[in-house]
């Protein structure tokens, strides 16, 4: 058994200081003081946060067909390390994730990976926005959402289609803009007049922020999510930064940040996200134009949160909780997100305050391409239990 003490523990409605009893896979209990006997693994969790594992439902893990950028065992030890204990990998692999067998493939390799590891369907067959992909049978194989992620779908009526498809079979379709702001009004628009829920992902402009609060206010069925990056960097960061501070959509003005800011605080945006997104030294050494659009986030996105919503006062611990943990596994109907007697115990132990400095050659994914590297960050992660093991544990320890 593993018994967790002394620390402030988000829990669905309240923060306390209680402990929390761990046996196997599951949280047994939680109480104010539970006696530590000696067939317990006893952490100390005195000064720190306990919260439920981080989950993120858009990295990309590029297995099948692009190992060498990342694979699934080394993107989930990124994700451990940076207190993720579900992720969802996008289908733009090669093969694309567009069959049942495929999926099915990728999840053999899921089960040996440190924490839960949930794969994305494509929308259309080969994402070439032409055809759908069979819905019912990348759901039975365990899609657990669909999506297109870097080749939108750019015929309405596909898409229309395709919300239609996926509400009949109960599944999430994540919308990726590429032109973003035009493609987000009208997959609100289709959203609105089929009265199917859709998903946006990656928000990044102002203008997308509206449109979706004028949505939601309307009683569209539209949810959303942005990435740390779009809340703490500019554009600016591409001067400094290069080809490693290139993405799509790429970094916006001061005016986005604030209103993405604004969105997260209002509920506007419902989830945060990295779009972990590796890519070689050789790729991103590439002149400006020609290098590949994505950065890494996995094993940065809880420091870089805290550091510019919860050090700046914009938002509570407990809000950017919800934003990374609960609210992103109840858009995809995950059962994850929460801390609850019975419930599985998959959890995040991290100090809030620690500063420390990004050293990329530190991090357990394969890739280094971040602009975050060399900055100072506060928010450190202690130790990752994923399933009641420990899978991530700080050095220190």
């Amino acid at each position: 058994m593993l018994l967790i003490k002394g620390g402030e523990v988000i829990l669905p409605e309240t923060c306390e200081f209680v402990d929390i009893l761990i046996k196997d896979d599951k949280v047994i209990g939680i109480s104010e003081a539970f006696q530590a006997t000696a067939d317990m693994q006893v952490i100390d969790a005195s000064g720190f946060i306990v919260a439920p594992g981080l989950v993120d439902i858009h990295v990309h893990f590029r297995q099948p067909g692009f190992e060498y950028k990342e694979d699934i065992i080394s993107g989930a030890a990124a994700a451990a390390a940076g207190g993720v204990t579900t992720c969802c990998c996008m289908p733009n692999t090669l093969p694309v994730i567009d069959g049942k067998d495929i999926v099915e493939d990728v999840a053999k390799t899921c089960i040996s990976a440190p924490v839960n590891v949930m794969i994305i369907g494509a929308v259309t067959i080969g994402q070439l926005g032409l055809e759908l992909t069979d819905f019912a049978a990348l759901k039975k194989a365990g899609a657990v959402a669909l999506s297109d992620d870097g080749l939108p779908v750019i015929n309405g009526e596909i898409m229309r289609k395709a919300l239609q498809t996926g509400e009949l079979n109960d599944i999430t379709i994540i919308s990726h803009c590429e032109e973003e702001e035009p493609m987000v009004i009208r997959d609100i628009g289709l959203s609105d007049e089929t009265n199917v829920k859709i998903h946006i992902a990656h928000v990044s402009t102002r203008g997308a922020v509206d449109a979706i609060r004028k949505a939601k206010m309307a009683g569209t069925k539209v949810s959303a999510e942005t990435c740390p990056h779009y809340f703490s960097l500019t554009e600016s960061a591409c001067k400094e930064k290069g080809a490693l501070a290139k993405m799509n959509p790429p970094l916006g003005k001061d005016r986005d940040v604030e209103a993405i800011i604004r969105g997260l605080k209002d509920g506007t945006i419902d989830a945060i996200a990295t779009d972990h997104a590796p890519h070689s030294n050789e790729e991103k050494e590439l002149p400006f134009e020609e290098a590949p659009n994505g950065i890494i986030g996995l094993e940065t996105s809880l420091a870089v949160t805290l550091t510019n919503l919860y050090h700046t006062g914009e938002l509570s611990i407990r809000k950017i909780i919800n934003l990374m943990s609960k609210n992103p596994a109840n858009l995809l109907g995950i059962e994850a997100g929460q801390l609850k007697t019975g419930g599985t115990a998959d959890i995040v132990i991290f100090d809030p305050d620690e500063e420390w400095t990004v050293d990329p050659a530190e991090f357990k994914s394969k890739a280094r391409n971040t602009p975050f590297g060399g900055m100072k960050l506060r928010g450190k992660v202690k130790y990752t239990i994923s399933r009641g093991k420990i899978v991530y544990k700080h050095q220190e320890f």
